[in-house]
């Protein structure tokens, strides 16, 4: 394989530069979630599933009321009510 291919000289990263002022995350989502953007892409006939999640967050910060902490009690009294049902 050495003869066929010489990578001496080659660049190791990415081979397209990342975007400016974005920051990549490894992040764990429900796989129904992932589905559902991915499923929203291709119904408008393409584009980026992560993209249109940045959107959906972006929207949902400069739109959100509640505060922080009451939303946190809320998420974790929904939590907790499912693990007492379980």
């Amino acid at each position: 394989m050495r003869r066929e291919y010489d990578f001496s000289k080659g660049n190791r990263g990415p081979v397209v530069a990342p975007d400016p002022g974005k920051i990549r995350i490894t992040i764990r989502l429900d796989e129904d979630i992932i589905d559902w953007f991915r499923e929203q892409v291709n119904a408008a006939g393409g584009g980026n599933y992560q993209s249109l999640i940045n959107k959906a967050l972006r929207e949902y910060t400069e739109h959100r009321t509640e505060a922080l902490e009451k939303t946190i009690r809320r998420v974790i009294r929904e939590e907790l009510r499912k693990k007492g049902a379980a």
